[in-house]
């Protein structure tokens, strides 16, 4: 996408190639779980309707299946640039403005996401330790969703962040 002016914006256009392959299958696989825990909840309720007795742990497949639906399709939105942003106000801002803007909220996010994997560190092996009630699963891969998907909503923020760093410095020179 460009701007009036020519040059390339700083945000927006998602990467191209094999990133962009990757992130649209990320997406086909959050569908994927999403479906599932669609079907894991329409059989508890036909079961329950019966009056047949639920099948164990199968309420807990959607529940843990949410969490990686979650960080895999916000994932999948960072990269296409699907996230919710003030895009009235950044773009009333003269260009040199609204690159530092994207500059310092990238900056801010990956920051976050640093911090989110850092605390990982600690979080998944503790959880590995712990079991669900009914799969008996270990909560420790329920919890391996936080950091994962934190880096790879990292990948594009740290694009985004190259773009606007370039852009400031192109229109500075």
């Amino acid at each position: 996408m460009g701007s009036p002016g020519g040059e390339a914006r700083a945000e927006g256009a998602p990467a191209g190639g094999r990133w962009a392959q990757f992130y649209d299958a990320l997406g086909h696989v959050a569908g994927l779980i999403l479906a599932l825990m669609a079907a894991a909840v329409f059989i508890q309720v036909v079961l329950r309707f019966f009056g047949w007795s639920a099948i164990d742990g199968l309420e807990e497949v959607p529940r843990y299946l949410f969490v990686w639906l979650v960080m895999l399709g916000a994932a999948a939105a960072m990269h296409r640039g699907e996230h919710t942003a003030l895009l009235y106000f950044r773009d009333r801002l003269p260009p040199r403005a609204r690159d530092a803007t994207i500059l310092l909220v990238n900056a801010a996010g990956i920051t976050l996401f640093v911090v989110l994997i850092k605390l990982a560190f600690v979080l998944v092996p503790n959880a590995q330790l712990q079991t669900s009630a009914g799969l008996g699963l270990p909560l420790g891969y329920v919890y391996a969703a936080v950091p994962f998907g934190a880096a790879l909503m990292m990948l594009p923020m740290l694009r985004n962040l190259a773009l606007a760093a370039r852009s400031l410095w192109l229109k500075r020179c």
